[in-house]
């Protein structure tokens, strides 16, 4: 379906080709003319499945035909600051050509930034994208409200109810009208899901996007190791490979802040972001990144939603991720729009049965490349074995299960 089909104003137009979208991905072909209808919705929608523009399009249409009169009218609630600055950009792109103002919000600045978004609250963005404890914070202060508010719209639900925003968001929605048309995204349906949807929406409007499985264009690859072994060849893939831009992901942002050091100190041109990084400080190196000043990006999971770079050669997975859609997001930074790129992970012996998992998710056995030689001998790889370090809490060494004809190696 072509973006033309759906009736938006000749100035939205103008952004969306700007932008050099055509066809529409099937989450925005169901979603844009229920929204236009004026119905709320219910969508369960990943990430990288176009959600964004889903929402910001029909809602820029609908804005653009009421009064500019210094309110907010639309907000949108979304779990991370860096969520809340990728959805105002595609925002500032979509109204480019419009007279619709908008304005992120959310933690980590200084008081500059504090007394700008006050501004922008009090005198009137048309639309905010704020994080739920900034905008509680500017809400406590007791000087703004939300008389005029007709959208809201809950983005990735399931992900800030797991950080602990449920009672921030039914806080905020306490502050808002109650004729308003409501909107919630969620890459998962839970009971707790369905439960805020019962609170918040009205005879909504229900779909059901499949979760995404990798691009075909990915190629998918991985290494069985012992946890020693991860530094040695984390640094002989990026050196020996000829790759513009490396994301690393690592499962905590002490990992990170250990494998950025260690890429350093071999002259690998690196640099690492997660939470405990300023704002300020994350958002240069993202840009960094981008611009491709910065060849290797460690991170934590942090990035691995929302930042929307388009051409990553390779994703290395230092760490299993937590489960199959977790995996699907990170490499899913790779191989975006017509690009090729490479999917990496390291697999040790305390993580097989949890890859086991995502390979059955997938429908499909990941490649198991050999490690060279002078890194020593490996673990086998069999993630049916539930081993008994595991059972009791703590990883220790362990040997790998036997497999005819495949002998077991240990590290030298």
């Amino acid at each position: 379906m072509n973006f033309s089909a759906f009736g938006f104003g000749p100035s939205i137009m103008e952004g969306i080709e700007a932008i050099g979208y055509e066809i529409a991905t099937p989450v925005q072909e169901s979603a844009i003319p229920v929204i236009l209808e004026g119905r709320d919705l219910i969508a369960s929608a990943q990430t990288g499945t176009g959600k964004t523009a889903a929402f910001l399009l029909p809602v820029i249409e609908k804005l653009m035909a009421m009064p500019h009169d210094n309110q907010v009218k639309a907000m949108v609630i979304v779990p991370t600051r860096e969520l809340a600055l990728q959805i105002d950009q595609q925002m500032e792109g979509f109204s480019y050509y419009t007279h619709v103002s908008s304005i992120a919000i959310y933690g980590g600045t200084d008081g500059t930034v504090f007394s700008r978004e006050k501004q922008a609250l009090t005198e009137g963005a048309d639309l905010i994208v704020c994080t739920p404890g900034r905008l509680m914070a500017h809400i406590n202060m007791g000087y703004i409200k939300f008389p005029e508010l007709k959208f809201l719209i809950l983005d990735e639900a399931d992900r800030m109810l797991d950080m602990g925003f449920h009672e921030d968001i039914l806080k905020i929605i306490s502050h808002l009208p109650k004729q308003r048309q409501n909107l919630m995204f969620s890459a998962t349906m839970p009971s707790k899901i369905r439960h805020l949807a019962k609170q918040i929406l009205h005879n909504p409007f229900e779909i059901n996007i499949a979760m995404s499985k990798p691009a075909e264009k990915i190629v998918q690859k991985a290494f069985v190791v012992y946890d020693a072994q991860k530094i040695p060849l984390i640094k002989m893939l990026l050196k020996e490979t000829e790759m513009k831009r490396v994301l690393v992901f690592c499962s905590t942002k002490e990992k990170t802040r250990q494998v950025y050091q260690e890429l350093k100190r071999a002259g690998i041109k690196a640099e690492e972001i997660h939470s405990t990084l300023e704002q300020t400080t994350r958002e240069t190196v993202i840009i960094r990144f981008k611009s491709g000043d910065i060849p290797v990006l460690v991170a934590t999971d942090i990035v691995s939603r929302g930042i929307d770079i388009e051409d990553i050669d390779m994703v290395i997975n230092y760490d299993v991720p937590h489960d199959g859609e977790d995996y699907i997001h990170r490499i899913g930074r790779t191989a975006r729009a017509s690009a090729e790129g490479t999917a990496v992970t390291f697999i040790n012996e305390r993580d097989q049965q949890r890859f086991g998992g995502i390979e059955t998710l997938l429908e499909r056995e990941i490649e198991k490349s050999p490690v060279p030689e002078q890194y020593g001998e490996t673990p086998l790889y069999n993630p049916t074995i539930r081993r008994k370090s595991e059972k009791r809490g703590f990883a220790g060494k362990r040997k790998g299960g036997k497999k005819p004809g495949n002998s077991p190696r240990k590290p030298k």
